[in-house]
């Protein structure tokens, strides 16, 4: 009876042969299932890895200026554009106004290109006194048009407190930094390029003699 018990139990040789392209089928969907979860692991490594870098270089070549008015006497100012970022831009338009007006006041057209790094500086006081007037007290904002990489862009308006008495200079100090960074300034034509665009060297001497009292120098020297 026993032996009869352990006969019933035997499986053919056959019957094992053919489960093993089963039991191959069986392990080989297991260790594809998890070669899958781990190149989904590794895709979004990769894509977390792949936004770093591309939030670095942004940060480090989107252009960001920085501009600063600073009083020199009682009837002359300075305007200071800095270039924060790494790529170099060509300034094209500065902008002064009041913010009790809601449209610039003031507008001077540049021509002028500044390397990451370095700084502009340009005496403008009475630019600065023709848009306050002869006596003002209160704020004050600049803004700066450049080109960088093949667009513009425009900075955000730049707020400073001036104090203004007989059409001299009392007090000018920064008072509040942008809430934004610079923005893109889309075209709407051609001619809008025409108009802030001119040939840099053109006319060397001509541009030497308009603005003798520009001066570049590296910042933190």
């Amino acid at each position: 009876m026993h032996m009869q018990w352990i006969d019933s139990l035997r499986i053919p040789l056959s019957t094992l042969v053919s489960y093993i392209p089963l039991i191959a089928t069986v392990v080989t969907t297991l260790f594809s299932v998890i070669l899958a979860r781990a190149t989904l692991r590794y895709v979004e490594a990769t894509d977390k890895g792949l936004a770093l870098a591309r939030e670095e270089f942004e940060r480090e070549w989107t252009p960001d200026l920085h501009l600063k008015m600073e009083r020199i006497s009682a009837t002359e100012a300075r305007v200071i554009v800095t270039n924060l970022a790494k790529t170099s831009v060509l300034l094209q338009l500065l902008q002064l106004r009041k913010l009790s007006h809601a449209t610039p006041f003031e507008r001077c057209r540049l021509n002028d290109p500044l390397v990451g790094g370095l700084t502009w500086s340009q005496e403008m006081g009475r630019r600065i006194v023709a848009c306050t007037g002869n006596d003002f007290d209160g704020p004050i904002a600049a803004a700066m048009t450049f080109y960088a990489a093949g667009r513009m862009f425009r900075t955000d308006w730049f707020r400073s407190q001036i104090c203004v008495r007989d059409g001299r200079i009392v007090s000018l100090e920064p008072s509040t930094m942008p809430t934004r960074r610079v923005r893109v300034v889309e075209r709407k034509g051609p001619d809008r390029r025409r108009e802030f665009v001119q040939d840099v060297a053109a006319n060397p001497r001509e541009e030497a003699k308009a603005n003798p009292d520009q001066k570049f120098f590296v910042t933190g020297a």
